[in-house]
């Protein structure tokens, strides 16, 4: 059975866009998160990227979970142990 999901991405229809309201901000960053690491995306995209920006993304992520999860959050909702 897959640890991970994205079902948001498969059953949302509503509005996407950013910057009507904060569910409609949400929605979308989900939505597009979602989207973006869909695995044939990262294969083509991955390979594009420069080092700086690798290394960009990797901090706003990283430096994103260490703000708004617990240590336990993140082994149970990221590292899924």
């Amino acid at each position: 059975m897959a640890k991970h999901s994205h079902n948001f991405v498969e059953t949302f229809d509503g509005f996407i866009g950013y910057g009507l309201d904060r569910k409609s901000n949400e929605n979308t960053v989900q939505f597009y998160l979602q989207k973006f690491s869909d695995d044939d995306l990262m294969e083509i995209i991955l390979k594009r990227m420069s080092d700086y920006d690798l290394d960009e993304l990797f901090e706003i992520i990283s430096k994103n979970l260490k703000k708004y999860l617990s240590e336990s959050e993140y082994h149970k909702f990221f590292i899924k142990e």
